[in-house]
């Protein structure tokens, strides 16, 4: 990736919190074309308040957010999702007694031409097949991988260019974890949608084309191609603990 690629997403000095607590300070950083980018850091860092602040869920302080070069700084979510924004929620999100094409309509929720939401369905399933088999079956059922799976189908019907995606490892064993990463990689490479990824599971590096650090609501940390790799190590001792 170069620095003259027009980024897709640009957060600038964002400022953001609860109510009288400020959360975040000055957070700066931008996701280009193609790209999986990682913001990691540990539990209450900032990370979750940062994806809802780009969302349109919290009261931006100071700051901007561009989209497209578009700014869309306090914009509801479903305006973003028309502008070619996903999220995949921490949780997964799904309704469970709602089965996977159910499921999977709902994320096309803002598409009214009936022939997109077929190309949508045609791509999802293309792209994750378990979910053609299982189309009838209650998302509850399904296992956890699968379940991510039809987190991020359900994401991508709406043929977006960002894919949000928050603590995609929580509750997961650490083979499902792995699973849930490579469905990650694969929407990326496959779809060809850009990801910003908000983790604290230094396993997040592996996908990451360049990665950022929140420590207590601030950027401490950054690195990008080769250097993603080695910044590993330094998470493991310095952010997040030996445990991760």
């Amino acid at each position: 990736m170069t620095d003259a690629v027009a980024p897709i997403l640009e957060v600038s000095d964002l400022c953001s919190g609860y109510g009288a607590l400020q959360v975040l300070f000055n957070v700066s950083f931008d996701v280009r074309p193609g790209e999986v980018v990682a913001l990691m850091g540990s539990n209450g860092a900032g990370k979750t308040t940062t994806l809802r602040t780009i969302t349109g869920q919290l009261k931006v302080l100071h700051g901007r957010v561009r989209l497209y070069d578009d700014d869309v700084t306090g914009m509801a979510p479903e305006a973003l999702v028309r502008r070619g924004v996903a999220l995949v929620p921490e949780g997964r999100g799904m309704l469970r007694d709602l089965s996977v094409a159910q499921n999977l309509e709902l994320g096309a929720y803002t598409v009214s031409d009936r022939s997109k939401i077929a190309e949508a369905f045609e791509r999802a399933y293309s792209t994750f097949p378990i979910l053609a088999e299982r189309r009838e079956q209650k998302a509850g059922t399904l296992s956890g991988g699968q379940q991510q799976m039809l987190a991020i189908g359900r994401a991508l019907m709406s043929n977006p260019g960002l894919l949000l995606v928050d603590e995609a490892s929580l509750g997961l064993s650490p083979v499902m974890t792995e699973t849930a990463f490579d469905l990650i990689s694969q929407a990326n490479r496959d779809a060809g949608v850009s990801v910003l990824i908000v983790e604290q599971n230094v396993l997040a590096l592996d996908l990451a084309h360049r990665a950022y650090v929140l420590e207590r609501g601030q950027v401490v940390d950054v690195a990008e191609g080769a250097a993603v790799r080695t910044m590993q190590g330094r998470l493991r001792q310095a952010y997040l603990g030996s445990g991760h």
